[in-house]
């Protein structure tokens, strides 16, 4: 929130207490607060935007007017409809805070300010399988996250896709909710200049959680560009929640799912092949920079690898385990579909959990990642992060507010928190990317309870 905010907020609240308690000070003075605070409330509308959140603000103001009202008696009817009206509206001003207007994302840790800019292609050799049309082609939606030259300044990239035409609902959440997103500081700056520290830079390839739009991992893909690295995450159109295609249209989820596959397997391992071909269309993009922009010639090809979410851990290991140019996979809490679990990795991979005994992994995600492992022909490493949930890893929580977020933590875990969970991943990350594995279980003793390492018939 911004400090007008925070000041409406504040006063509002104080104004309504003191109205309750029939403590208003002098009638000159609460008249004063009270037109002070509803010219701070015209101030906010006309110079951030209207926010829905704030019509029990609003509300709270103008029944604490009433309350303090000197002059014609009420009677006791009265005076208990302006304190219901003042309960009611707490109630309510408590409730519409569940997801804050504007959140704030923890900055990145690394040495490198932070670059970004979005891609937006058509692979012309793939028709699009979501829509059916005939002339529609698979769009490839790729955001840029990169180490930007020292002091680099610009105006920051914008959190989601398609703000101010944002359908009804995102991602469960009404699409009225992110109206203010446009506001929140993803520490990312537009078309930044790359650093010039090194001719080229490693490169990591990311995939979402199913479902998942790439914004909702900016606090993770900023911070592993802070310390070095060119993150490419991608948007797998029409299973993304919102996405904006080449041709400026948005994309939402479209979902067809088989009565004879009541488990979603099949559907899982028929998005899989898809995400898969969307990993490899961008790879393909990569030896062509003309598309690149500023990135052009910056990118370490021999130094490709694959990191992923939840369904995008499983894109990870697919892709790995099938194009020599990735050279490391990354499974961030993810359960393996179809023949993943089978396959024989022939390169680095590092698998890193949430709390087993609070995300409730099923017995598939327990039992694929086990196979996995068993089968792998390189190194392979494995860390546990306690009282992490399967969301810890995203900035989903990060949208609530923090008495929100601490209720959430109690019904279903998490109570380390995204920040906390998010800097020890990445920095588990930089230092398996980087070639470091020894450094592992440094990283992993600098931080309470996280559990693991070296995995496989090695380790």
């Amino acid at each position: 929130m911004s400090w007008l905010d925070s000041a409406l907020l504040a006063g509002a609240i104080l104004c309504a207490l003191a109205a309750m308690a029939g403590r208003t000070g002098r009638p000159a003075r609460a008249c004063a607060v009270l037109v002070l605070l509803a010219a701070g409330c015209v101030l906010q509308v006309v110079a951030e935007g209207w926010y829905w959140q704030f019509v029990p603000v609003y509300a709270l103001i103008l029944l604490a007017a009433l309350r303090m009202a000197r002059g014609a008696r009420r009677t006791r009817w009265q005076e208990s409809l302006v304190c219901a009206g003042l309960l009611g509206g707490a109630g309510v001003l408590a409730a519409s805070w569940v997801f804050l207007p504007v959140p704030g994302l923890p900055a990145p840790h690394g040495p490198y300010a932070v670059g970004t800019q979005v891609f937006r292609w058509v692979d012309a050799t793939r028709p699009e399988p979501a829509t059916r049309a005939p002339g529609d082609r698979r769009n490839l939606v790729v955001q840029a996250w990169y180490p930007a030259a020292h002091g680099a300044g610009g105006v920051h990239a914008a959190y989601i896709d398609g703000l101010g035409r944002l359908p009804d609902a995102v991602a469960g959440m009404p699409g009225a909710v992110l109206a203010h997103y446009d506001r929140i500081d993803t520490h990312g700056i537009q078309r930044a200049p790359v650093a010039a520290d090194r001719r080229t830079w490693p490169v990591v390839l990311f995939s979402p959680g199913y479902g998942a739009s790439r914004a909702f991992y900016t606090t993770l893909v900023s911070d592993l560009a802070s310390r070095g690295f060119v993150v490419l995450a991608v948007d797998h159109p029409f299973e993304a929640s919102v996405t904006q295609l080449a041709d400026g249209r948005l994309a939402t989820p479209v979902e067809r799912f088989a009565a004879n596959d009541p488990d979603r397997l099949d559907y899982m391992r028929q998005r899989l092949e898809v995400r898969t071909a969307d990993l490899r269309a961008v790879l393909d993009r990569l030896a062509h920079p003309d598309g690149l922009g500023s990135l052009a010639g910056r990118l370490d090809l021999a130094r490709i690898a694959a990191v992923g979410h939840s369904f995008g851990g499983a894109a990870s290991v697919a892709i790995a385990s099938t194009d020599e140019r990735v050279r490391a996979a990354v499974n961030l809490d993810g359960t393996l579909y179809g023949t993943l679990a089978e396959r024989q990795l022939d390169r680095p991979f590092l698998l890193i959990e949430s709390d087993r005994g609070e995300t409730r992994h099923s017995a598939l995600y327990l039992q694929g990642n086990r196979r996995l492992i068993a089968h792998l022909q390189s190194a392979g490493f494995r860390y546990q992060i306690a009282q992490a949930n399967h969301y810890s890893f995203t900035d989903v929580p990060l949208l609530l507010s923090p008495p929100a977020r601490w209720l959430l933590a109690k019904v279903m875990g998490g109570a380390r928190g995204p920040a906390e969970t998010v800097h020890a991943s990445v920095d588990l990350l930089a230092a398996f990317l980087q070639g470091r594995p020894a450094d592992l279980q440094a990283v992993a003793g600098r931080y309470r309870r996280i559990e693991g390492g070296p995995a496989g018939p090695s380790g």
